[in-house]
């Protein structure tokens, strides 16, 4: 019996360090990222407390929270490029029904000198309302301010381009014109890398990476030279004769809905913004099966670090209480439809204790990632009630 124990205890002893080995082995992973999400993804969110979020912030009076919430988005965006006279010129003129389009140039910023379009009515006494036009990513670079504006002057295959862009994304409707021949200013421009501010050599998919990690090289980051430059956009519009500097709007579609809510909250002379088709929450929006973990189309839409304060609806906060509008689709692959009602629902939450929740409106459309024109038609609305006299 004592020889058996003993052989039993010798047999345990020399088993552990078998059993051990195999314990380590399932104690990590042997990869670290897995569809290019980093494995522990999950606990990452999980830290995303969003501390300087409306509710979660120890500031407890709305609008000193707003001053301190919009310095640390500007901090996140900063360093803006420096601002110089616009020193506007007119190139072309295009006589349409009921407004004067007007391709011109203007210096967007000390850095860059860039080409716009500007629709102008000519029927009733200005100065009229104004829209700050901005358009969307689609992985279509080649034109840019083209998607808004139906351009003029132009080569064919632009124009082809564009008119089939607004078949594909806009019901077959240039918003740009179609607000204009409703009475408002309209201006539109590159956001930086598309159209007329392209590469030289031709830009591609792939460059966007390039071009984001040379900016933040120089200190600078993507988001925030295309945020800066939206701001000068309504600076400039608030500069000109023929618009009313106390009615103006922003309105965009998928990219350009985020640079519209993303310009709403980043400065007051925005009076009202419509954002169609891109609100969610870092939660929904960062999974496995997301576009959005494929990177880059979100290159142009990363704010460095601000998901360390705000979430997405918390950052479009900033805009309250003035008129905001929010369209989804319910058929939108690219937004789940949960993060878009997690996001309405905190975007209600900060209007309501505001007491300007008529001021507010969102909707999810039964339709896919697009800008219908029932849609244009209720955005219209919604501007004429808030910024028409």
């Amino acid at each position: 019996m004592k020889n058996l124990l003993i052989t039993l205890c010798l047999f345990s002893l020399f088993s552990l360090p078998i059993s051990a080995q195999q314990a380590q082995s399932q104690e990590y992973l042997p990869y670290g990222v897995e569809k290019n999400m980093p494995v522990s993804y999950q606990k990452m969110k999980e830290t995303l407390t969003y501390p300087m979020a409306w509710g979660n912030s120890p500031i407890k009076d709305f609008n000193k929270w707003k001053k301190a919430a919009r310095n640390v988005l500007f901090s996140c965006l900063n360093p803006a490029p420096p601002t110089a006279p616009f020193d506007m010129k007119v190139l072309e003129k295009e006589q349409r029904n009921g407004y004067e389009a007007r391709k011109i140039v203007l210096n967007i910023s000390k850095f860059d000198r860039i080409p716009a379009y500007l629709l102008v009515p000519n029927k009733g006494k200005g100065p009229f309302p104004a829209v700050v036009m901005l358009h969307d990513h689609g992985a279509k670079f080649s034109i840019g301010k083209e998607k808004m504006v139906r351009p003029f002057g132009v080569s064919p295959e632009v124009l082809a381009d564009a008119d089939k862009w607004a078949v594909q994304c806009y019901d077959s409707v240039y918003v740009g014109d179609y607000f204009a021949a409703h009475g408002y200013v309209v201006l539109s421009i590159d956001a930086l890398f598309w159209g007329e501010r392209g590469r030289k050599e031709g830009v591609n998919y792939e460059t966007q990476q390039a071009l984001a990690c040379n900016l933040m090289q120089m200190g600078y980051n993507w988001c925030g030279v295309i945020t800066f430059d939206d701001i000068r956009s309504v600076d400039f519009l608030a500069s000109l004769p023929e618009v009313d500097a106390n009615r103006i709007g922003t309105l965009g579609f998928s990219m350009g809905a985020h640079r519209a809510w993303m310009l709403s909250a980043a400065t007051d002379k925005v009076k009202a913004g419509a954002a169609i088709c891109w609100m969610n929450t870092t939660d929904s929006l960062m999974s496995l099966t997301n576009n959005q973990n494929k990177g880059g189309s979100a290159w142009s839409m990363l704010v460095p670090g601000i998901r360390n304060y705000m979430d997405y609806p918390d950052v479009a906060a900033l805009a309250c209480p003035k008129p905001m509008l929010f369209f989804n689709g319910l058929r939108d692959k690219l937004f789940p439809v949960n993060g878009v009602k997690d996001a309405y629902k905190s975007l209600h939450s900060t209007w309501n204790s505001q007491k300007a929740d008529n001021k507010l409106v969102t909707k999810l459309w039964d339709g896919p990632h697009f800008f219908s024109k029932d849609m244009q038609k209720e955005t219209l609305d919604f501007f004429d009630k808030f910024l028409k006299k």
